[in-house]
């Protein structure tokens, strides 16, 4: 069996003076790169071996040279396809291949063929009877590594040609060092502790840091498919001209997020058992004084054609905070800053996706918080079919087109309608969002004027992304349980792709 490679270029490095490593190379029949890789080694391990950088110049053929080899120069090509009788130049063209242009120049400097314009038309003829043919028989010299012999002025005119290439090859000139050894001992790669008390680290050698190494990637990011989905609903959106709008309060006053909404305050909703409420702060305080009295008066009372709930208002229980419960809130204040911009009303499409609160029993598919995908559209004179028409074209851009809708009650849009699709992966109609005309006893409070309605619609990001993913169980998509494998590998969301 044959020692290691470095012990080989050590042991022959101790009974000559110097050697190149493409020598070595080549009488240890092993490609080039391997020896210079064992050269590394060795003068990892100290001084061992002194190396000089060589710069070695050769040249070799192009394939257009070894099709030179093989057929014939391209000017001997253009002399054997002229006749004895001649022919004209158009068809010597053709007959003598695809570098017949530079074969009859060369041809005509050679004298081999000449012109003969005595007769109509001209033909090509042949000056002499025979050729040799030289850049054939220096091209094949060239491939029988005898390309030194070349005079400088040929191989100049060769590589104008593109017949020949110059290459450069580095190699390394490898003589005895200072500390020159037949064996490599073992470095050291870990200073350790009981090195140091013992002393013994100074008679060890350590492996060098390689500084310049580039390390082990880190491992990167990778998108929740939540994130991948909400992505793909946003850019949907953004086709259709809505603006997005600020959701990051997560805690909200009852007043922006059920008193606003023409939501009573008896209502079960309102309920500890429903809805999350914040102990510290416990209440706001900072509300639109004339808009509160307005939201006050429709509740207790009535008014704008509505004759309210008939109850005691109590603004106690509209500054109480808590997590909000729906996007709506955001939606509320939206509209009301819209109601009260300077300039007067102008029409708007406004749309958010975030999270939202709810106190609800957690099982496969309920937690106590979710994200909600919101649409708003107000303007003058929007009617059901609007809102109808908007959903067809916002579910058909997810890819939906079977819709079906179920009338609903909602206290603070009428009508109320629930969407349902029919999804042809699970084979049945299943409830993907709720819908709905922001009621008037909602908007004119606000101040909006009295000929805008405002159309609006609602769904979960977690149902669409378990039913694209394939997950059965809400807790697999979002919690601790989460299988971190089933993020990394999780395929980029095409909602329009079912």
């Amino acid at each position: 069996m044959h020692p290691d490679l470095t012990e080989r270029i050590l042991q022959h490095l101790e009974t000559a003076d110097q050697v190149d490593t493409l020598d070595l190379a080549a009488k240890f029949a092993v490609d080039h790169q391997k020896i210079v890789g064992a050269l590394k080694s060795i003068q990892a391990h100290g001084e061992l071996v002194n190396a000089e950088v060589a710069t070695h110049k050769s040249l070799g053929l192009t394939d257009e040279g070894r099709s030179v080899v093989e057929h014939g120069s391209h000017e001997a090509l253009v002399y054997a396809a002229v006749p004895e009788e001649g022919i004209a130049q158009a068809a010597l063209m053709t007959a003598g291949g695809p570098n017949a242009k530079v074969g009859f120049s060369k041809a005509m400097s050679q004298g081999w063929i000449l012109v003969d314009k005595t007769v109509t038309p001209p033909l090509v003829r042949r000056k002499v009877e025979k050729i040799t043919d030289s850049v054939k028989e220096q091209l094949k010299q060239v491939a029988a590594g005898k390309g030194d012999a070349l005079p400088s002025k040929d191989v100049t005119d060769f590589k104008k040609r593109k017949l020949l290439q110059e290459t450069t090859t580095k190699s390394f000139v490898l003589s005895r060092g200072p500390e020159f050894a037949t064996t490599l001992t073992k470095l050291e790669t870990d200073l350790t502790v009981e090195m140091l008390s013992s002393g013994l680290w100074e008679q060890l050698k350590f492996k060098s840091y390689n500084f310049d190494a580039l390390g082990a990637p880190p491992s990167r990011g990778h998108l929740h498919p939540l994130l991948k989905v909400r992505t793909e609903f946003r850019q949907i959106f953004l086709e259709m001209g809505f603006s997005e709008m600020p959701t990051n309060n997560y805690v909200e006053s009852s007043f922006w997020n059920f008193d606003a909404l023409f939501q009573p305050q008896q209502h079960p909703a309102r309920d500890a058992h429903d809805t999350f409420f914040v102990n510290h702060p416990a209440k706001s305080h900072k509300f639109p004084q004339e808009y509160l009295e307005r939201v006050k008066k429709v509740h207790s009372v009535g008014g704008y054609g509505s004759k309210g709930y008939g109850y005691d208002w109590k603004v106690e229980e509209a500054q109480k905070n808590l997590l909000r419960t729906h996007t709506t809130a955001v939606s509320a204040r939206m509209l009301y800053k819209l109601a009260n911009q300077e300039g007067g009303f102008k029409p708007a499409k406004y749309f958010s996706i975030d999270k939202v609160f709810r106190n609800e029993t957690l099982d496969a598919t309920h937690l106590a918080e979710f994200h909600q995908v919101e649409g708003v559209i107000a303007d003058v004179g929007l009617t059901l079919g609007d809102l109808i028409g908007t959903l067809y074209e916002f579910f058909r851009k997810l890819g939906i087109t079977q819709l079906e809708f179920k009338p609903a009650y909602n206290p603070y849009t009428e009508p109320s309608m629930e969407i349902f699709c029919y999804h042809p992966g699970l084979g049945k109609w299943i409830e993907v969002g709720n819908s709905g005309v922001f009621r008037p006893e909602m908007l004119l409070p606000m101040g909006l004027p009295e000929n805008v309605n405002v159309i609006a619609w609602g769904l979960s990001l977690e149902r669409p992304t378990m039913i694209k993913y394939g997950i059965n169980n809400i807790r697999d998509l979002v919690g601790p349980k989460v299988d971190l494998k089933m993020v990394e590998e999780g395929p980029i969301c095409r909602l329009d792709h079912v």
